[in-house]
């Protein structure tokens, strides 16, 4: 398995398919939200088996100085239990340009992964704005 942060080697329709039919957060986006968001990150990080398919991502967006949001952090179904989760997470936040930064995220289900990478549920300094999707 290797971890990749150049945008170019991103398989857009794996990434489409993946996040428009296997998680529970932001279905409501059209493939053209998607591209914009591919195209507009401030960071990505594709997971690729030996073959050199992707099996793994994670995007984050930041102002790039002190502050990053991690999204849509997904691993192929038959890949997941093998720790690249674990490796998109490091990779994106602890072993990339963004490692010093407050970083936030939002997550359903996955807390256990993210509670060993710091995440802790926010303080009284953080308020949120819920979607209207």
């Amino acid at each position: 398995m290797e971890l990749s942060a150049d945008p170019s080697r991103l398989d857009r329709d794996w990434v489409w398919r993946m996040l428009s039919t296997q998680v529970y957060w932001g279905l409501w986006r059209t493939r053209a939200d998607v591209e914009a968001q591919l195209d507009s990150a401030w960071r990505v990080i594709g997971a690729y088996d030996s073959d050199g398919a992707q099996v793994g991502f994670a995007r984050a967006v930041s102002d790039g100085v002190g502050f990053a949001y991690l999204a849509d952090v997904i691993v192929e179904e038959a890949h997941r239990g093998h720790g690249i989760g674990k490796q998109l997470v490091a990779a994106m936040i602890d072993d990339g340009p963004g490692s010093s930064f407050r970083w936030t995220l939002f997550t359903q289900d996955a807390h256990g992964l993210y509670e060993q990478f710091g995440f802790v549920p926010p303080d009284a300094t953080a308020m949120v704005r819920p979607d209207r999707h």
